[in-house]
């Protein structure tokens, strides 16, 4: 039987990796970590531990996974990263482990990261999710699932991208972006609902009209956050505003960055 592990690849004793995972040359795999069936790890990826990495994943040349988190706090903990099924790596991606004991850093499932993505220390990434080249997630970022990030940009720590949001490429994340809009600029600002991934995403007439009103009282009312929130309250028979009405709530806790406003200023943050 042909191995699937080149000659070349050092692979750590105690690594626990499932009979069909192929490894390319030179590629090094440490300790503590394990890796799923399918999974195709290409040339000259380092993979250190304690990592755990799903099935059918394809990682690219040069690829970093599990290496310790650039954070001035980390005392040598053994904390983790978890990638899910499904998902494209691509070529000198870097996702570090989280900075505190038994915390991860979370890839889940179906995800691209195209070349030269960082995915820093306690990041989230949910399902399904594209982030384009050369972007850098700070410490904490969380991405829920089907969002889609531009290239040649960075995320500040602690910044949550909701579900469904755009991102155009060489903007300024400094502040959480909500679900189903779209985001540009340098500051940022949300320019409009993303209508093409809103449609690609199989939202109905009624979903889009529910959406819209939403949308018209966070960013043309006038209104102030919390007034549009209040507003909101009323639509939330449908799930997606709910959602996007949750969002907004948390996005206003401590340690969170608040809402990026509209390009028209609204929503205006004097009451957060």
């Amino acid at each position: 039987m042909t191995t699937l592990i080149h000659p070349t690849a050092v692979v750590h004793p105690s690594a626990e990796l499932h009979p069909t995972v192929q490894i390319g040359a030179y590629a090094v795999i440490g300790e503590r970590v394990k890796v799923g069936a399918g999974t195709v790890i290409g040339p000259h990826v380092v993979i250190e531990g304690p990592t755990e990495i799903g099935e059918r994943n394809e990682i690219f040349p040069g690829a970093a996974i599990g290496l310790e988190p650039q954070d001035l706090k980390y005392d040598g903990s053994l904390s983790l990263v978890k990638i899910g099924n499904g998902n494209k790596i691509r070529e000198y991606v870097t996702i570090n482990r989280a900075t505190n004991a038994g915390e991860a850093t979370v890839i889940g499932n179906d995800n691209l990261l195209m070349a030269y993505v960082h995915v820093a220390h306690n990041c989230i990434i949910e399902d399904s999710v594209v982030i384009a080249n050369s972007v850098s997630l700070a410490g904490h970022v969380k991405i829920e699932s089907k969002a889609v990030i531009g290239g040649v940009l960075g995320i500040h720590q602690f910044v949550h991208i909701g579900r469904l949001a755009m991102v155009g490429g060489m903007s300024r994340i400094d502040r959480d972006v909500p679900p189903f809009m779209l985001v540009e600029g340098s500051p940022s600002r949300v320019r409009s609902l993303n209508l093409v991934g809103l449609k690609r995403a199989g939202f109905t007439s009624s979903d889009m009209a529910d959406i819209k009103k939403a949308f018209r009282l966070l960013y043309r009312s006038g209104f102030t956050l919390n007034q549009a929130l209040e507003e909101l309250e009323e639509l939330s028979n449908s799930p997606h505003v709910e959602h996007l009405y949750h969002f907004l709530q948390l996005s206003q806790l401590p340690k969170r960055r608040g809402p990026i406003p509209g390009k028209s200023h609204a929503i205006t943050t004097e009451d957060n």
